[in-house]
């Protein structure tokens, strides 16, 4: 089996067969995973009906646990968005009712974001149709080879100093 980056690689083993260009074998597969799997998620959540950051949003507070509430930093961090996108994107999700944004009673200069029980109920419903759909992704590799390429991945992102909570 022979995939886009092999051709590439064969391309600069003709033109520059005095350097090694077997980083780009990892960077580059790495690099159109990237893209085709973002491609293939995103087209998967518009047939539900949200964009991939609506989604991102909702499991984010899904994920925090009970109350389901997180500051507009503590989203944004987690997002890795600026406090402007976050503000429209929360904005959005108010008017679809899907999250709540009110003054925390207990700080008043601090502001917190819920999901409401319909953003609870659809973010429940679409992350287990999420998980099925990254199941049919990954279909192409055996149990045992997930779980090698994904120590290998985690081996290259702490490399590369990832190594902080979800949030960072």
């Amino acid at each position: 089996m022979r995939d886009v980056v092999d051709g590439i690689l064969d391309q600069w083993a003709r033109e520059r067969p005095d350097l090694d260009a077997s980083p780009m074998s990892v960077i580059g597969r790495v690099s159109r995973l990237s893209r085709l799997l973002g491609r293939a998620v995103a087209e998967h959540l518009a047939e539900q009906g949200v964009e991939t950051w609506e989604f991102d949003v909702l499991a984010t507070l899904r994920r925090s646990g009970p109350p389901f509430t997180l500051s507009p930093g503590e989203l944004a961090a987690s997002a890795m968005i600026g406090g402007a996108a976050l503000t429209h994107r929360a904005d959005r999700l108010v008017e679809r009712g899907l999250i709540t944004r009110e003054v925390d009673p207990a700080n008043r200069r601090r502001v917190l974001i819920t999901l409401t029980p319909e953003g609870l109920e659809l973010v429940d419903r679409l992350v287990a149709a999420h998980l099925a759909h990254e199941e049919r992704l990954l279909a192409a590799l055996a149990p045992g080879e997930r779980g090698a390429a994904a120590d290998l991945l985690r081996r290259l992102l702490v490399s590369l100093g990832d190594t902080g909570r979800p949030n960072d």
